[in-house]
């Protein structure tokens, strides 16, 4: 990826995704990272809101699928939240990555996650 980037690191919410039936009935903690490349950001001169991605409505956008859809499996949670980015807010490319910060795995890992990149078209 190159280009002008918009950094949203740590979008963390609680959710229903998964494969495993317990992790759609009980639910566990997930973490959003997104790279959001723009052709070129005039609000860099301008100084201007109006000019760039406004990161807030990103991130409403971004907790509103998480909150309110259920995935199997996060790679399709990625995929969804990747063409809205790209529908909405229009950068030249996106990078979504979902991480399970506790996976429901029966060995001693930290976190598992999926990342996507995805360009406008």
């Amino acid at each position: 990826m190159s280009g002008n980037k918009i950094i949203i690191q740590g979008i963390e919410f609680y959710g229903y995704h998964g494969d495993l039936p317990q992790e759609r009935e009980l639910g566990q903690r997930f973490r959003v990272d997104l790279e959001l490349i723009l052709d070129g950001i005039a609000a860099c001169s301008t100084d201007r809101i109006e000019d760039t991605i406004d990161y807030a409505s990103v991130v409403n956008h971004v907790l509103e699928i998480c909150r309110s859809e259920q995935y199997h499996l996060i790679e399709a949670l990625a995929e969804r939240i990747a063409g809205m980015v790209l529908e909405i807010f229009s950068p030249a490319e996106v990078m979504v990555r979902v991480t399970k910060p506790n996976p429901t795995i029966p060995a001693p890992v930290q976190s598992v996650g999926v990342e996507i990149n995805r360009r406008r078209t």
